[in-house]
């Protein structure tokens, strides 16, 4: 977990592969851990890619791509979120911010917190798939 002035960030990592893999993820978080539920705000967002069957056998299936964030009222953060999934292209991925606000306000810098542990989380977890 990233600390300034008292707020606490802390991010989540799941593998998902459907909405509804994305929806099991997030109750399965948010229920889990009476410390979540307790955080301030859990924002999120996923991103899916899925090649769709072609009807010829030239391999050329059409990819699609679904995703979706949330701010849990820490404005725009759903959004930031998406955007460092976009960029990354990464895929079939839910990555979940908790924070626990300490009393402090952090102005936009908390967008940067927030950014940065789920990219952290995000760069660990990539580097132990290809190890």
């Amino acid at each position: 977990p990233l600390v300034d002035k008292k707020s606490t960030f802390q991010a989540h990592l799941c593998r998902v592969h459907s909405k509804q893999q994305v929806q099991e993820a997030l109750h399965q978080l948010l229920t889990s851990s009476s410390k979540i539920q307790r955080a301030t705000h859990n924002m999120y967002a996923w991103r899916i890619v899925q090649t769709l069957p072609d009807d010829d056998d030239d391999d050329d299936g059409r990819t699609i791509t679904m995703y979706d964030n949330n701010d849990d009222g820490e404005d725009a953060a759903g959004s930031k979120l998406a955007y460092l999934l976009d960029m990354r292209k990464d895929e079939n991925v839910l990555v979940v911010v908790s924070r626990w606000y300490g009393g402090i306000h952090l102005g936009p810098k908390r967008f940067a917190h927030i950014v940065n542990v789920a990219r952290e989380l995000l760069v660990a977890a990539n580097d132990k798939e290809t190890s």
